[in-house]
């Protein structure tokens, strides 16, 4: 009897050190995300985390017609959020840029790719995208993403938010 009560014990602490260690690996943050085309579909039905409507000073010429006409939507993928003011390796973010009469349309993306890829700009690549959400190409077919994407334009204003260089969480 008390062999029987011992084995079943054992068998116990095995399966909660088990389990314990299995739901500690599934949260482990990775250490290297590589956004690819299906990174960002159907990122319209991501946390849909602001709607800005009109100029916004923070923008310049950034993301195109900053002006009264223009609507932009910024979506987070799994509603993501900061951890201790910093985003987790494989956040991803999507911007959806357009006006009413159809002269703006741009889609851009952000993806918190970690392992030093852009070590001065807290690991972030930039994405511009399709509207089914692929990384667009320029004329040569060279997919348009990167830590510098337009000459580093991303790195220089995003730098500048209060957030892991994100303006709006």
């Amino acid at each position: 009897m008390k062999i029987t009560k011992l084995f079943f014990a054992a068998t116990a602490l095995l399966f909660i050190a088990y389990t314990t260690q299995s739901c500690q690996e599934k949260t482990t943050e990775p250490s290297e995300f590589i956004a690819d085309d299906a990174t960002f579909s159907g990122f319209a039905s991501w946390q849909l985390a602001a709607t800005k409507s009109g100029p916004d000073p923070t923008l310049g010429a950034a993301h195109e017609g900053n002006d009264s006409t223009v609507t932009r939507k910024i979506y987070y993928k799994d509603a993501q959020d900061p951890v201790n003011g910093t985003y987790p390796v494989g956040t991803a973010i999507a911007k959806h840029v357009y006006n009413t009469s159809g002269s703006v349309e741009a889609y851009v993306g952000m993806v918190k790719r970690g392992n030093s890829f852009n070590s001065s700009h807290n690991d972030w690549e930039w994405f511009i995208l399709n509207a089914d959400g692929t990384i667009a190409t320029d004329a040569s077919g060279a997919k348009q993403r990167g830590a510098n994407l337009m000459n580093g334009a991303c790195n220089l204003c995003h730098e500048k938010a209060t957030t892991d260089y994100s303006f709006i969480k």
